[in-house]
Parts: structure tokens; sequence; C-alpha cells
């Protein structure tokens, strides 16, 4: 399985660690030998909005690759929905088998035009940014609509990490990575 991290200026960081840390530890820790990942953007440096900076692995490569994308959210996500460039770029990754993202990193997928007709969630207080792009907002910490999987606020990037360590190893692996982590919700 290879997965790509797009990563953008303006992003918040806990978004893209939070569910990182829980799906990468698959491989780390023995569980998916197999699985890579890359770190994607459409630019060659990134800040989040708190002045974090990162640096992809790989800039403006098609995602159309990928077995999985992961798009998190932050203020900057709302620029990007209006991006048209940006979000041609997203929308090769339309066929990837699964689409996930955390807070309002939903707004890209829904921007990018593959949210519609489906249920999906974010950021409680970007409901009605939302709302225009799927069929029902729902206040759900994950959202599973199949090859779509969106989650709530912040912190539900760890839940919505382990929940994809399940989809992808079954319960004893999302077990043993949420003991490894420490982490006492997320179901």
């Amino acid at each position: 399985m290879k997965i790509a991290f797009v990563i953008y200026n303006g992003m918040t960081a806990l978004d893209f660690i939070g569910i990182f840390d829980p799906v990468t530890r698959l491989k780390t820790m023995g569980v998916k030998s197999a699985l890579r990942w890359d770190i994607v953007a459409f630019t060659p440096a990134v800040i989040d909005f708190a002045g974090l900076a990162f640096t992809p692995d790989k800039v403006g490569v098609s995602l159309e690759g990928y077995d999985m994308v992961v798009i998190p959210g932050g203020f900057g996500s709302r620029r990007l929905a209006q991006d048209k460039t940006f979000l041609d770029w997203i929308r090769t990754a339309a066929h990837c088998p699964l689409k996930v993202s955390v807070c309002t990193g939903s707004l890209i997928w829904g921007a990018a035009g593959l949210l519609q007709g489906r249920k999906a969630t974010t950021h409680p207080t970007a409901y009605d940014l939302l709302r225009p792009y799927c069929e029902v907002v729902t206040d759900a910490r994950v959202v599973d609509e199949g090859d779509v999987i969106t989650a709530r606020g912040v912190t539900s990037a760890i839940d919505l990490g382990l929940y994809l360590c399940e989809l992808l190893a079954g319960p004893d692996a999302r077990e043993t990575i949420r003991r490894q982590m420490d982490y006492s919700a997320g179901r």
C-alpha cells in the first residue's frame, strides 16, 4: 500500500501528525512491512498556520498512483478550496481507493467535487462551509463513505489514524498501536 500525505501552507500540523503517527506505525512496528508513503505538496516548502516548516518528499506529482491520499485541515484549506490549479491537482486522486481528510481537509475534497452525494464531516465551525459540497454534514468523529473517509476537528486525526489502522490491518493491530501510543480514546 502506498500513501500520499498532502501538506500545504496554512495547514494545522496536528491534523497531519495526528493521522501520520498511527498509520505509519503500521510499518515501523512491523505490522505491514510493505506500507510506503510520501509527503506530497503543490509547493516546494510548506509552513503551517503557526509557522512550523515542512519539506515535502515530492512536489506536484500526480496523486493517481496512490492507494490512499490524506488531506489535513487548517485555515489554508479555505483558500485552497477556491484555487482551481490546486483543485485540479487534487482531482488526480479521484480514482484512488481511499480519499481521507481531517477537519477542514474535507472542504478541499468537496471543492474538488469528490463529496457529491455523500455524508461528510469537518470541524464544527466549518459545517456551513462544507454543506454545499456534500449531501449531509454529519456530527461524528469519523465518517466512512467507502472510498472517502472524513474526520471532524483536530484531535479526531488520532481517532481517524487508529480507525485506518484497523481498516488496513485489523482490530489487533489497532489495539497494539493504540497501546504503544498510550492513547485512551478513539473508539
